[in-house]
C-alpha cells in the first residue's frame, strides 16, 4: 500500500464524537491542512469499538488486565485472535467420517480402537484462522487408519498439533494427502507421533504444497522406539516458500523403520529443514532421499547426529540439494559411532559441510555437480516473483499490456486499534512473555511466532537512508507521514482488486511531482494479532499512479500507484525484484504500491 496522505470532510465524522472514529476524524483534520471529502480508505481500517467499549478497554489496559476480557475484546474490536477450542472426549465404536469439518480439539478420540477408519475429508479448509488439537488420538489401537485428506487447504493461519498420536498402536496406518495446501502460515507440530508403536505406517502426500512463510512442521520424538514403521514423505513442501521443518529424535532407537523423502521441498524457495537425533541409536533402519530440494532456490538443511550410534543403517542421497542458487547443508556427527552403516551421496549439490562424521561406510558419487544453466534458473527463479510484481519504469506507458501480480489482501481482517489502547500494550520481544498472557499465545504456538516475526521485523535497524516506523493506529499512521512529508500530503492507494492475477492493459499515466524524484511514505501490512503498518521511507523514488484497463475491453477497472525505487545498492542480491529483472543491487527497480 502507498501511503500520502490528505484531510477527510467533516460529514464523515460520527453522530457520537467519542468514538474512535470521530477522535481519527479531528486528529487528521488538526494535522492534515489539505482535505479532501469522502477519504474512506483508512477511516474503513479504524476501531470499530464504541465509545463506551474503547473507555472500558482503555482502563483494561492501563490496568495490565486487557486479557482477562479477551474474547470479548477481540470480537468488539475486530482483532486477530485464536479460536479456543473445547476438548473432545467422547469415543466412537465406528468408523467416522469428518466432512467440512472444523477447529475442534480430539483428545483420547480413537483410543483402543480395533480396525475401522477415521476419515478427515476437507477439514478445516479455506478457514482463516485453523487451530485443531489431536492429543492422544489413535493410542493403542489395532489395524486402526487415519486418511486427512484436503485438510486445512488453502487456509491462512494454520497451528495444529499431534501429541502421542497413534502411540503403543500396532498396525494400521496413517494417511495426510494435500494437507495444509496453498497455506499461508502453516505450524504443525508432531510430539510422541507413533512412539512405540508397531508397523503403523504414516504417508504425507502433497504436505504443506505451495505454503507460505510460518515456522514449519516439527517432529519431535516421532516413531521413538518404534517397530517397523514405514513413513513415506512425497511432495512434502514442494514449491513452498521459506518453509522450514524440524525433526528431532525422529525414529530414535526405532527398529527396522523405513522413511522415504522424495521430491521434498522440490522448487521451493529458502526452505529451512533440521534433522537432530535422527535414527540415533536405530536398528536396521533405511533412509532415502531422492530429488530432495531438487531445483530449490537456497535453503538450508541440517543434519546433526543422524544416525549417530545406530546398527546397520542405510541412508541414500540421491539429486540432493541441486538447487540453482547455492544453499548451505551442514553433517555434524553424521553416522558417528554406527556399525555397518551404508551411507550414499548422488548427485549431491554445493556449499556442504562435513563436520566429525563417520569415515566409514560412506561414499560420494558425482559430488559438487553444477547446477542448471542460467536459461533454466531465471524460469525457476521466477516461480517465487509473481509476474508484474516488479517492472521496469520504461514499461509504465500508456498502452502497455502487463500482468498484475495478485493484490488481494490475504490477511485476517483486523482494525487498529484506538491510540488510548495501542499506547498502553508492550510492543517488544523482550515483552513477549507479557504479549502471550494478553493474548492467549501458549509456548513455541504460531501466534507466538507471528507476534516475534512482527515484533523484530519493527526492531530491525533501518537500511541506509531508510526512515521506519511501525504503528497500530491511524494518529500514529499520520504522525509518521507528516514527520517525513510535512503536513501538505495526500493519501494514495490502489482503488479495488480488479486486474488481480490478469493481463492489463495501462491507461492514462500521471507522475507525481511532475514524475520528479519525491518523498513518499510506504506502508506494509504485518501479521499481528491488531492491525499493524510497516511505514517507511525510502531515497530517490518516483510515485506514478495509472489508470488500469481491461485489455480487450479498454475499459478502466481499476487506478493504482507505483514506485520506483532509483536506488538500490542496499538491497540484497537474493531479493526477489534482482530475480525478475535479472539486475543486481544499484538498479532502479518499479514495483505496485498496493
Amino acid at each position: 500500500m502507498q501511503v500520502v496522505f490528505a484531510g477527510v470532510s467533516d460529514s464523515l465524522v460520527s453522530e457520537n464524537p467519542f468514538t474512535p472514529k470521530a477522535s481519527v476524524v479531528r486528529y487528521w483534520n488538526k494535522e492534515i491542512r489539505r482535505e479532501i471529502p469522502k477519504t474512506h480508505f483508512l477511516l474503513n481500517k479504524v476501531s470499530p469499538l464504541t465509545a463506551v467499549d474503547s473507555a472500558s478497554f482503555s482502563r483494561l489496559a492501563a490496568q495490565n488486565d486487557i486479557g482477562s476480557r479477551l474474547p470479548s475484546f477481540c470480537s468488539a474490536a475486530k482483532l486477530f485472535c485464536f479460536p479456543d477450542t473445547s476438548p473432545i472426549l467422547e469415543k466412537h465404536s465406528r468408523d467416522v467420517k469428518f466432512a467440512d469439518y472444523a477447529i475442534k480439539n480430539f483428545t483420547n478420540y480413537g483410543t483402543d480402537r480395533l480396525s475401522g477408519v477415521d476419515s478427515f475429508k476437507n477439514y478445516s479448509e479455506n478457514n482463516n484462522v485453523v487451530v485443531d488439537s489431536f492429543r492422544r488420538y489413535s493410542r493403542d489401537s489395532v489395524g486402526h487408519k487415519e486418511q486427512f485428506s484436503n485438510y486445512a487447504s488453502e487456509s491462512n493461519v494454520v497451528d495444529q498439533s499431534f501429541n502421542t498420536y497413534a502411540a503403543e498402536a500396532t498396525g494400521g496406518s496413517g494417511d495426510f494427502k494435500n494437507y495444509n495446501t496453498e497455506v499461508n502460515n502453516p505450524n504443525l507440530r508432531f510430539t510422541s507421533y507413533a512412539d512405540d508403536s508397531n508397523a503403523h505406517g504414516e504417508t504425507f502426500t502433497k504436505y504443506t504444497e505451495d505454503a507460505n512463510a510460518g515456522n514449519g512442521q516439527s517432529f519431535t520424538s516421532y516413531g521413538k522406539n518404534g517397530n517397523d514403521i514405514p513413513n513415506d514423505f512425497s511432495s512434502y513442501g514442494e514449491g513452498a516458500n521459506v518453509v522450514g521443518s524440524g525433526f528431532s529424535g525422529y525414529g530414535e532407537s526405532a527398529n527396522g523403520a523405513n522413511d522415504s523423502f522424495t521430491s521434498y521441498g522440490s522448487e521451493s524457495n529458502g526452505q529451512q529443514n533440521t534433522f537432530k537425533s535422527y535414527g540415533d541409536g536405530g536398528n536396521a533402519a533405511v533412509d532415502s532421499f531422492s530429488s530432495y530440494r531438487d531445483e530449490a532456490n537456497v535453503g538450508d538443511d541440517s543434519f546433526r547426529s543422524y544416525a549417530k550410534n545406530s546398527n546397520g543403517d542405510k541412508v541414500d542421497f540421491t539429486n540432493y540439494g541441486q538447487t540453482f542458487n547455492e544453499g548451505t547443508d551442514k553433517f555434524t556427527g553424521y553416522g558417528k559411532g554406527a556399525d555397518d552403516q551404508s551411507i550414499g551421496f548422488k548427485i549431491y549439490g554445493r556449499n556442504n559441510t562435513f563436520k566429525d562424521y563417520a569415515k566409514k561406510g560412506i561414499t560420494f558419487s558425482r559430488y559438487n555437480e553444477s547446477s542448471s544453466e542460467t536459461a533454466q534458473v531465471r524460469s525457476v527463479v521466477n516461480k517465487w516473483v509473481e509476474p508484474g510484481k516488479f517492472f521496469r519504469e520504461r514499461m509504465l506507458r500508456q498502452g502497455t499490456v502487463m500482468p498484475m501480480p495478485d493484490i488481494k489482501d490475504k490477511m485476517p481482517e483486523r482494525s487498529f486499534l484506538p491510540r488510548s489502547i495501542v499506547s498502553k500494550l508492550p510492543f517488544s520481544s523482550s515483552k513477549i512473555d507479557e504479549l502471550k498472557r494478553i493474548f492467549w499465545a501458549g509456548d513455541n504456538s504460531t501466534l507466538e511466532t507471528v507476534m516475534l516475526d512482527a515484533l523484530k521485523e519493527c526492531e530491525r535497524a533501518p537500511s541506509p537512508g531508510e526512515t521506519k516506523r511501525c504503528v497500530g493506529s491511524v494518529e500514529d499512521m499520520i504522525d509518521f507521514a507528516t514527520s517525513v512529508l510535512g503536513r501538505n500530503v495526500e493519501v494514495r492507494t490502489t482503488e479495488n482488486v480488479k486486474g488481480s492475477k490478469l493481463n492489463i492493459k495501462i491507461g492514462t499515466v500521471r507522475g507525481i511531482n511532475g514524475g520528479k524524484v519525491t518523498k513518499s511514505v510506504s506502508c506494509h501490512q504485518s501479521l499481528y494479532p491488531y492491525l499493524l503498518y510497516y511505514c517507511h521511507s525510502v531515497p530517490k523514488v518516483r510515485v506514478h499512479e495509472a489508470d488500469i484497463l481491461d485489455p480487450n475491453s479498454r475499459e478502466k477497472i481499476n487506478h493504482g500507484v507505483a514506485i520506483c525505487h532509483l536506488d538500490t545498492s542496499s538491497w540484497s542480491r537474493n531479493h526477489g525484484a534482482f530475480s525478475a529483472l535479472g539486475s543486481g543491487p544499484g538498479r532502479a527497480v518499479l514495483g505496485p504500491g498496493q
